[in-house]
């Protein structure tokens, strides 16, 4: 017996190059009340943070990493938090 990829779509037709060129943005097919209505489905996952993390590269001496990882797991956010308070009481560069 054959075995199907889950992902596989019986019903789904075959998209050729063809096919695939001819289609358009959605924004071009539908009416600006279709449009508006599908784009305004809210996006799966966190909502926007108001004053969002900022990534950064950063080289601490490893006992510091190494203490901060032994206190378990948001050890980055104890860490953020602390640097926080440093920044407030002034004690920062």
């Amino acid at each position: 017996m054959a075995r199907t990829s889950p992902l596989t779509d019986p019903d789904a037709p075959i998209l050729t190059d063809d096919a695939l060129n001819e289609m358009r943005p959605a924004r071009e097919v539908l009416t600006a009340e279709e449009f508006a209505a599908v784009a305004s489905v809210r996006k799966a996952g966190r909502p926007a943070s108001a004053s969002p993390k900022v990534p950064v590269t950063i080289r601490l001496d490893s006992a510091i990493v190494d203490a901060f990882k032994a206190t378990g797991r948001g050890w980055q956010t104890r860490m953020n938090a602390i640097l926080t308070e440093a920044v407030k009481a002034g004690r920062h560069g």
